[in-house]
């Protein structure tokens, strides 16, 4: 007899984290979660986790929210409608308020209140990610690394310069790679023995053994804790399991051209953050490449016209579907869909979300510009001359973040209106 010699292949479910405020990421947060905050003219920031995993063939997708969790509803209802409902879904899960549960008090109460969910499913190992940075990750390799090792639980790391590296675990390993120390966000930063110009980050992306987590979770909600899976769950875990570094520059993504960042992650945390990675798109030859139809990032279906251009010089710059641009200067900026921009506007370094309208001879310089904004014809913001004074928001790196209008901010367009 002939023997079989396939290897089991473990069921798994994926639990994404889509409930964070995003403080630092206001204006645009003011009325959506940071997984819902646009990106790249098409996308919404959350596409990139639930990409990853349908692309590595992970179809059970749970998404816990919170925080305004509207736009980010209307988005997974349009854009993420996969599979049979059984084994192969994206739902969407709010706190269950049952059995005296309030809101998710951290990460890891986010998943205690679900523990129904993960029995019902009956997974061999869950995955527990966060849903709010940019990057692209074949999440079977991370899998087979934790199989190999044996691991109770593997967290996904990246070397950070030791200066950045304040706002994220810092994970201390030994020459095998098993997780020795880890501390969340250090205000001393512990550097990496080989490089002390770095240090090893959680990316706050983690592979648990269904029983191992179980078993932490129940714990952990027992006692006095933060409820947080990098400042409670993980630093217990390593002094009973075996708890493992998976090294994401390590993670071969299909398609990635020759010129592209090696491990290219960001947490766009911040406006500044959140502006450079859009930029980051721009160009023959761009840092993060999305034309990789070996790795695409799903998003909502176009149903619009193609974009229409008219006269138009354009530099380095992706222009949505149903986009009406006359007699324009666009360089190095993102335009989202349904963008009409008059004749004689020069937008540069920008990013303009959906559904904008700018005036005949505007003139734009590092501004983001969310959804259903107006801008007035012959409206000056940005650059090296403008006066803060004028500006609606300003950012510490010199952005102008225009929000999202609202009934209650008339006075907002009417300051717009008089530029």
């Amino acid at each position: 007899m002939q023997r079989d010699e396939r290897v089991h292949q473990p069921r798994v479910l994926a639990l994404i984290l889509a409930g964070g405020k995003g403080e630092r990421l206001m204006p645009l947060t003011q009325s959506r979660s940071k997984p819902a905050v646009p990106f790249g003219g098409t996308y919404r920031i959350i596409d990139f986790v639930l990409s990853n995993f349908y692309n590595s063939g992970i179809l059970g997708m749970h998404v816990m929210v919170q925080y305004r969790a509207q736009s980010l509803i209307e988005h997974l209802r349009k854009a993420w409608r996969i599979g049979d409902g059984d084994r192969q879904f994206v739902t969407v899960v709010p706190p269950q308020m049952n059995s005296g549960a309030g809101w998710y008090e951290g990460t890891a109460d986010a998943v205690f209140q679900n523990l129904n969910l993960i029995r019902d499913f009956a997974p061999d190992i869950v995955a527990v990610f966060g849903a709010d940075h940019v990057y692209r990750m074949d999440i079977r390799q991370m899998l087979r690394f934790h199989l190999e090792r044996e691991a109770d639980v593997s967290v996904a790391t990246l070397p950070v310069p030791v200066a950045s590296a304040q706002g994220f675990g810092i994970v201390e390993v030994d020459r095998n790679s098993r997780i020795v120390g880890f501390e969340e966000k250090p205000r001393v930063p512990k550097p990496m023995p080989e490089d002390p110009a770095r240090a090893l980050s959680s990316m706050g992306n983690y592979l648990f053994n269904t029983d191992v987590l179980i078993q932490a979770l129940e714990e952990d909600a027992q006692g006095e804790s933060s409820h947080d899976f990098g400042r409670g769950i993980l630093p217990r875990l390593l002094r009973t399991d075996r708890v493992m570094a998976y090294n994401f520059l390590d993670n071969d993504v299909p398609g990635i051209a020759y010129y592209e960042e090696p491990g290219y992650w960001r947490d766009v945390g911040t406006i500044q953050a959140y502006w450079q990675a859009n930029m980051d798109l721009l160009g023959d030859t761009p840092p993060c490449n999305l034309r990789n139809e070996e790795w695409p990032i799903r998003t909502e279906p176009s149903s619009g016209p193609p974009a229409s251009l008219v006269n138009c010089y354009v530099d380095h710059a992706l222009i949505g579907e149903g986009s009406q641009l006359i007699e324009t200067d666009i360089r190095r900026s993102i335009i989202g869909r349904d963008v009409r921009i008059e004749a004689g506007a020069q937008i540069e370094d920008c990013v303009i979300f959906d559904h904008t309208h700018i005036g005949s001879g505007a003139r734009l310089q590092r501004v983001i510009v969310d959804r259903h904004n107006q801008i007035q014809a012959g409206v000056e913001l940005g650059g090296p001359e403008e006066d803060d004074n004028q500006s609606t928001e300003w950012d510490d790196s010199g952005l102008i973040v225009i929000p999202k209008p609202t009934a209650s901010n008339e006075e907002r367009k009417r300051r717009l209106s008089s530029f």
